[in-house]
């Protein structure tokens, strides 16, 4: 096949791709402990799938209005104002199919060839991904593990040109589980302010702190960064509904109309049931149980997790204070061997772990960060327990 050269220049999700091959050993039965995906095993609250159930019976089953239907965006609209304090009329959102399908759109409305994107690094392994197939360029920022893996205003300078055209944030952070105050975020929004960057707000992870962190949203600092913001959610992590694929976007209404043109074209409406099901989840007062109740449990796995990694000769973590990932660092097993392989950067190691102990973690070149890989404590702590067992055990194999 003669295939163009944007699709040629994609690279398949690491994350998926651990995923996949660790179902692929379970399936040839192997007892295999993944600490790869990055969804909730909570399963979806039965109020929310009941609703699912009640659209179904109902007949409806037809097109929707491209954006969202009309009391979908209005309960996104107050769940915005009651949960980050900002006011959005129903002209201001979109719907889409995840919030990945917002990222597309925006970026796709927001760039032309060679406009510049600046992404975090650490960052999500889709950020450049979508943004090479918008026609832009990722431009990647450092962030350090000593400053909790958190953009700072010193480092984002240097990478600004006449070509810089959209800043992404993401808080709570994937993969580092960072959570930026109001502090960093006023200091972002002078940055982006003062030299016309449009900042992409991922808050998709927002309902997911610990330790009594706060999720602030850039948006709701002001009316001049409220205006060049667009905050991207949804209702797969909080609610655990990542397979319903329910998204939304909230912005100037001018380029929520270009998204919602662009999205006509590419997709029409979100699927109609998962949107009577997410009216749910946002409506429905059992959500704040639902969501209080996995946070808690999160918040054992994280603290158990990070105290046994960091009790671990050659790895260390930091405490994550949101999200369900944490970032490990294993740069001190380089140069070590098992069995005649070396370990060399964090492919080696996650292939030689996933070979020799059944135990699946994602390299952090997939997230620009050689140096660690990610493990999520979105699975029981029965898994989390046996996983780590084996994690120690490899280590000390290496020599």
């Amino acid at each position: 096949m003669n295939l163009s050269k944007k699709s040629k220049s994609i690279s398949p999700s690491p994350t998926l791709a651990v995923d996949a091959k660790a179902k692929q050993l379970k399936s040839e039965g192997h007892d295999v402990i993944s600490f790869g995906a990055g969804e909730p095993d909570f399963d979806t609250p039965d109020f929310i799938k009941s609703a699912a159930v009640e659209a179904i019976n109902q007949g409806f089953t037809k097109y929707t209005p491209v954006g969202g239907i009309p009391e979908l965006k209005k309960a996104i609209s107050e769940a915005l104002r009651e949960e980050i304090g900002v006011d959005y009329e129903t002209t201001q959102i979109i719907v889409s199919n995840g919030a990945k399908h917002c990222l597309f759109n925006a970026l796709y409305c927001l760039c032309d060839e060679g406009d510049e994107v600046l992404i975090p690094s650490p960052y999500w392994v889709s950020y450049p991904e979508i943004v090479k197939l918008c026609g832009g360029t990722p431009v990647f920022v450092p962030t350090f593990e000593s400053q909790d893996f958190k953009l700072k205003v010193d480092n984002i300078k240097p990478l600004i040109d006449e070509k810089t055209k959209v800043l992404i944030i993401n808080s709570p952070n994937n993969p580092t589980g960072s959570v930026y105050t109001r502090e960093d975020l006023l200091e972002i929004a002078e940055l982006a302010l003062k030299y016309k960057i449009f900042v992409i707000s991922d808050e998709i992870y927002d309902k997911l702190v610990y330790d009594g962190e706060e999720h602030i949203s850039i948006a709701s600092l002001g009316k001049e960064i409220y205006n060049n913001t667009l905050v991207v959610n949804g209702v797969s992590k909080a609610y655990s509904m990542t397979g319903w694929r329910i998204g939304y976007a909230a912005g100037p209404k001018e380029l929520i109309k270009a998204m919602t043109d662009f999205q006509s074209h590419a997709t029409s409406n979100p699927n109609s049931i998962a949107q009577k099901a997410a009216l749910e989840a946002l409506k429905n007062p059992a959500k704040k149980q639902a969501v209080d109740t996995m946070v808690e449990e999160f918040a054992k796995r994280r603290k158990y997790m990070v105290e046994r990694i960091n009790n671990i000769e050659g790895l260390s973590c930091r405490m994550p204070k949101g999200a369900f990932y944490v970032m490990m660092n294993v740069s001190k097993t380089f140069g070590k061997y098992i069995e005649g392989k070396v370990i060399k950067d964090s492919t080696t190691f996650a292939e030689a772990l996933l070979e020799k102990y059944k135990v699946a973690v994602v390299p952090g070149i997939a997230f620009g960060a050689d140096e660690y890989v990610r493990l999520s404590y979105a699975t029981s702590m029965k898994n989390i327990k046996e996983g780590l067992d084996r994690i120690e055990q490899f280590v000390r194999e290496l020599s």
